[in-house]
């Protein structure tokens, strides 16, 4: 085998062991586990699910009468894009009086992607025309500014 043949041969192995196959788990939220959700049933104060649970991942801002506690698995492989492996959802709603009324379990599946609407949203007065445009800054710098003027600076 010639010299060519076994410095390419070693560069091209160089190079895919250097491809390593880096795997990691991020795991993010705080949901509890499932035997503390078990003890959650309807008719419990706030309180009382604050003090099984724990603080919430989030609230609802409409009312403040929805707690949502979360956590998610990313797998995530050197330089590419995250996956999102697995997901769990625990949705505890309180009636007016703050008891319990509805525990939901979502997960990945139940998920589903947004797609973003592209279109923008008119603000009045936002709209320039043809001669503010190219117009409207005429007079409105002066860099030097005219003898007997300095009091306009």
């Amino acid at each position: 085998m010639s010299i060519h043949k076994m410095f390419f041969l070693s560069l091209l192995l160089m190079t895919i062991s250097g491809c390593a196959n880096d795997t990691f788990l991020v795991h993010n939220g705080n949901m509890p586990s499932s035997e503390k959700t078990s003890e959650i049933k309807q008719g419990q104060t706030m309180s009382e699910v604050e003090s099984v649970l724990g603080s919430p991942s989030a609230v609802t801002s409409f009312d403040g009468k929805t707690w949502i506690y979360m956590s998610s698995t990313l797998k995530k492989v050197a330089f590419f894009k995250p996956k999102e492996i697995n997901r769990e959802i625990l949705a505890i709603s309180f009636n007016d009086n703050g008891k319990v009324s509805e525990i939901q379990n979502y997960d990945l599946q139940d998920g589903r992607q947004i797609s973003i609407d592209q279109t923008e949203t008119p603000i009045a007065g936002s709209r320039v025309g043809f001669f503010r445009k190219y117009f409207g800054g005429v007079g409105a710098y002066l860099p030097i500014a005219p003898s007997g003027a300095e009091d306009n600076l």
